[in-house]
């Protein structure tokens, strides 16, 4: 069957990766692709954020089924108007995605199905920011409402920096685009964890949990990014913890929309705070974290389509989801500059061939590249991600940074701590 993927960045590269594994997939293609995902796929030009454009390819090129890769289009109600048109698609309904592109609605939503998290006020003026803000003890966070790839979140140290914040995403200074809400929040302390989970519209079962590293420097310092690396283990929650999470937080989400009748369907990726009065939902995506898949993919050993089939026909309960035992790791190589202003085109060395295969369990993922005249270059903040798996975590990292320390582009800024919290 002939299978499209919509999008263009590492995850999609991990997507496309492991449906080219699957026996039951005879052509993949890729809208827009980049410059690593060309060697496995053909790549179609194309706006991940125009629906028209979209819904134009799928008419053309008829896949058996379309996956939906990043969340802009969900946000523009892709899947909404394939479904209609009578096309096989994975990924949830513009409403059911309000659970990532509305922190409002998320934050309202979990209130209404008493899913733990953190305290928090929804402000539409700087005026109601003031308002709001004696009830903060500080640090105290700022959050973007709407989409921002991962750089919405800001941590205060002052009421007065979060008023300033706050005044930046309803300006638009910060973030580009002007923010309509602006969430202030309790700040939790404690170890972050990636939960995800395939839902079917009634029921969530577990694939696998990571952590993610958002700041840009070792240590965690310096400001948030899109995420930095990623690693992904057996211990990484204990089975009772996975299985808490699952019961208390993914099923419950599930059930709650099909009570508000925008039943969920596709991955929930529950960005959880183990705090210590115990696990409190940070944030909610809704569909695969980037860069947590191309870590989790590597452990995946079920056939990626049938986790797609089985969120679309209502049968994830039937599925068994196998992992690989062991660790899987992500380090990603970004642009100088990046989260701030950085520079495109420039072109990358050491890459491996395309008929050439790093060592045993290492796939370069390419993040944000393009091919030109022959050439990869950058075309991106993140660029690469460079993932490996081993038995051992240690052993996973060392695979990957050597992989890496083979790869070079003017500007290359990369975590050299990644998975720093399991090895101590």
């Amino acid at each position: 069957m002939k299978v499209l993927v919509i999008g263009g960045g590492g995850r999609e590269h991990a997507l496309v990766w492991a449906l080219r594994k699957s026996s039951q997939v005879t052509e993949v293609i890729c809208a827009p692709g980049n410059g690593g995902i060309a060697q496995l796929a053909r790549c179609i030009p194309c706006d991940p954020a125009n629906l028209h454009e979209m819904v134009n390819i799928v008419a053309i090129e008829q896949p058996a089924l379309t996956v939906i890769g990043p969340e802009l289009p969900l946000a523009v109600g892709v899947v909404d108007e394939l479904t209609r048109r009578g096309h096989r698609v994975f990924g949830p309904t513009q409403a059911a995605a309000q659970l990532e592109t509305s922190k409002a609605f998320a934050k309202e939503f979990m209130q209404r199905h008493v899913i733990p998290t953190a305290a928090y006020g929804i402000c539409t003026t700087l005026e109601q920011v003031r308002e709001e803000l004696p009830r903060f003890t500080v640090p105290v966070v700022v959050k973007a409402s709407g989409l921002a790839a991962g750089k919405g979140v800001v941590i205060c140290q002052t009421h007065l920096q979060a008023e300033e914040a706050a005044a930046q995403m309803f300006s638009g200074v910060l973030l580009g685009t002007a923010e309509q809400e602006v969430i202030l929040e309790e700040f939790l302390t404690g170890e972050e964890l990636s939960f995800f989970a395939l839902c079917d519209g009634t029921h969530a079962i577990e694939i696998a949990s990571a952590q993610d590293h958002k700041r840009i420097g070792e240590g965690d310092t310096g400001p948030n990014t899109g995420g930095m690396g990623a690693y992904s283990t057996d211990g990484i929650a204990t089975p009772a913890m996975r299985s808490w999470l699952l019961h208390n937080v993914a099923q419950k989400v599930v059930d709650g929309m099909r009570s508000e009748r925008e039943p969920f369907k596709g991955i929930l990726f529950c960005g959880i705070m183990m705090s210590p009065r115990g696990p409190m939902v940070l944030e909610f995506n809704t569909r695969f974290g980037d860069p947590e898949t191309e870590a989790i993919l590597l452990r995946l050993e079920t056939d990626i389509l049938d986790l797609f089939n089985a969120a679309i026909d209502g049968t994830a309960n039937q599925l068994s989801i196998a992992m690989r035992p062991g660790a899987s790791v992500c380090i990603i190589a970004a642009s100088g500059g990046y989260p701030g202003k950085y520079a495109s085109g420039r072109p990358i060395s050491g890459l491996p061939a395309k008929d050439d295969q790093p060592a045993e369990d290492v796939v370069v993922f390419h993040s944000g590249t393009a091919l030109k005249e022959g050439k990869i270059t950058t075309a991106g903040g993140r660029v690469l991600a460079v993932s490996a798996f081993a038995p051992e975590l240690q052993t996973a990292l060392d695979k990957a940074y050597t992989e890496l320390a083979k790869i070079s582009f003017e500007g290359m800024q990369f975590r050299r701590d990644i998975g720093h919290r399991a090895l101590r």
